[in-house]
């Protein structure tokens, strides 16, 4: 592959990074990446993968732009409102990069997400609940392909990234879904723009890194953020358990 004189302009600031440079820019336009769920998380992410020239993006949502979602899905505008979010997320990606292959998928379940995750070398799981959380890490563990996660209510999010055979897997810490009752979500306790935006870019940038091979991925380590506080805490997790039904040995 070689660049034309419009991408030498446009990742010009990209290649001028000892990381990155003529042969990087190269594997992120070549590379593919999933986003599942094209909210708050997965609009920040799949932002700055289209701004870095990755050159595949696939959009999983099966949801409509509502009013209430525009304080933080960067994605959407308020003239989107009733569209859904996969139509939106691509015209709005392509709006900033025509270089962008966008794959929208109106749905992700257990019938077809091995087929989906097959096609992309890394996936961000940038949903809001626990049931389709852990259908994406058993999906990805299963079929080898590394998935950062991430969640957030209201000022605090945290993040995680999973490599095959490379430390710990989302079952693993967590186990598995809390009961309903038990969860605190955006629509009931609010969430800060701002900060669902920290956390979506940080994902972004763990998959960059992963298709780069540069600088040190959140494997086998666990990172919070409090928006109030400013804080950052990065908190080394346990070996992988021997007993996870997902990645153990059993």
């Amino acid at each position: 592959m070689s660049l034309s004189n419009e991408q030498l302009e446009r990742y010009s600031r990209n290649i001028l990074l000892k990381g990155v440079g003529i042969k990087g820019q190269e594997k992120l336009l070549s590379s593919k990446v999933l986003v599942i769920g094209a909210g708050g998380l997965g609009s920040p992410a799949a932002m700055y993968l289209a701004a870095a020239g990755v050159g595949t993006i696939g959009i999983a949502d099966k949801d409509k732009v509502e009013l209430s979602n525009l304080n933080r899905q960067i994605l959407h505008k308020t003239n989107k409102t009733g569209t859904n979010k996969t139509k939106s997320a691509q015209e709005t990606i392509n709006d900033l990069n025509p270089d962008i292959k966008v794959n929208i998928y109106n749905e992700i379940s257990s019938d077809n997400i091995s087929k989906i995750i097959s096609e992309y070398d890394f996936v961000i799981d940038a949903t809001d609940n626990f049931e389709t959380k852990f259908l994406i890490n058993d999906a990805c563990v299963k079929d080898k392909k590394p998935f950062s996660h991430a969640g957030i209510v209201g000022f605090e999010g945290q993040l995680m990234t999973y490599v095959p055979n490379k430390g710990c897997c989302y079952r693993c810490v967590f186990k598995e879904p809390p009961k309903k009752e038990c969860v605190s979500s955006c629509s009931t306790d609010g969430v800060l723009g701002a900060a669902v935006g920290t956390i979506g870019t940080l994902q972004a940038t763990e998959a960059i890194k992963y298709i780069l091979g540069t600088g040190e991925l959140l494997t086998g380590h666990l990172l919070t953020y409090n928006a109030l506080t400013s804080e950052f805490r990065k908190i080394k997790l346990p070996p992988a358990d021997e007993e996870c039904p997902a990645c153990g040995n059993k």
